[in-house]
């Protein structure tokens, strides 16, 4: 089994802002124990900004922007942060990796396959990769949401069996969590909607809610991949939703669960690893396609079918061969991304012309649920 954990900063930091180290312990024990049961984990691991802020209390930062503050705060804490890891998993025998990612190392195949490669090797020799987004690089517009939305891609990317999202919460309530008729809510079928359920509030030292978080989820649940939100802050966490994935995959039937938590239940759907890519590549699309009404009917109808020319109507931006491009229905919306087989100077040379190869072939396409 191979898992992605996603820790948040909120489970990581005490009220003060500083690393809750007794908890990283806790989490680092159970990870432990799971790679003695022959469990791959890969975690993504908030708290570098929240650990470089309290180490740097006195530091006055008024005259930095946002974007220097977090750089700033983020250098200071990242090395903080690893050499908690690094000390608290050499007490058990095991090696970390530190892998410090950015929006733009998903946004070619190349790049995700040599990220996707580095990764393996690490699991591949026993060695735990640490994962976190590289904020003393990253500016706003090339951020990823969150680190929900990170550990989303790397569970896609890695073939995980599942993905485990650890916040400061039990998972997702039908009311706010402090109300006394908040029921939890334990299992969310493929295609249900959450929007009555859910706020878009933050909360303390995290840039996610639980809107990203349900987002993230449910996308990377249509990918056949298990998804449970959970509470980081309990006492054996991690490994009792372990228990459970492993009784739910071999069929065993559902009980009460030792631990709350929500899960989102994968799609039986195969999907291949270029469609994962694809699925979360509409942040880099590079251009768009617009469709007819018939194209745009065809492409959401039951049957499988590729983008030929004859039914687009306009082409927007300008790409290159294989890059993401989006896809645009007869009303204006946004249907889904595909990797496209054309320029877009040949692109539109074949506007609306029978009798050409598909601009964006089936099998590189991903419509949005």
């Amino acid at each position: 089994m191979r898992i992605t954990v996603k820790v948040g900063s909120n489970v990581l930091t005490r009220a003060d802002g500083s690393l809750d180290v007794t908890r990283m312990s806790a989490l680092v024990d159970q990870v432990a124990e799971l790679r003695q049961r022959g469990v791959e984990v890969l975690m993504v691991s908030s708290g570098a900004v929240a650990a470089g802020r309290s180490e740097l209390q006195g530091l006055d930062a008024s005259r930095m922007d946002a974007v220097e503050q977090r750089q700033l705060y983020s250098a200071v804490g990242q090395a903080k942060l690893i050499n908690r890891y690094y000390e608290l998993f050499r007490d058990h025998g095991m090696a970390v990796g530190q892998v410090l990612s950015t929006k733009e190392s998903f946004g070619t195949r190349r790049h995700y396959l040599n990220q996707r490669a580095c990764m393996n090797a690490l699991l591949d020799r026993g060695v735990i990769p640490v994962i976190n987004e590289n904020d003393t690089v990253s500016v706003t517009e090339l951020m990823f949401t969150d680190n929900d939305e990170l550990s989303g891609l790397v569970a896609a990317m890695m073939d995980c069996d599942a993905l485990i999202i650890l916040s400061n919460i039990d998972g997702i309530f039908t009311a706010h969590p402090d109300d006394p008729s908040a029921q939890l809510i334990r299992s969310v079928e493929p295609g249900r909607d959450l929007s009555d359920y859910i706020s878009a509030e933050r909360s303390g030292f995290g840039r996610g809610g639980m809107q990203t978080k349900s987002h993230i989820a449910q996308k990377v649940a249509l990918e056949g991949i298990d998804v449970v939100i959970a509470n980081g802050k309990r006492d054996g966490i991690l490994t009792a939703l372990v228990d459970e994935l492993e009784q739910l995959r071999q069929g065993m039937p559902d009980h009460a669960a030792q631990v709350p938590f929500t899960r989102f239940v994968p799609s039986h759907e195969e999907t291949s690893s270029v469609k994962r890519w694809i699925a979360h590549s509409e942040g880099f699309a590079k251009g768009a396609v617009h469709l007819d009404a018939n194209a745009t009917e065809r492409l959401l109808g039951d049957e499988a079918v590729s983008i030929l020319p004859v039914g687009i109507t306009q082409v927007d931006g300008s790409f290159e061969r294989h890059d993401i491009i989006s896809i645009i229905a007869a009303d204006g919306s946004l249907i889904g991304v595909g990797r496209t087989d054309y320029g877009d100077e040949e692109a539109r040379a074949v506007v609306g012309r029978h009798g050409q190869r598909p601009i964006v072939h089936y099998d590189y396409l991903c419509l949005n649920p």
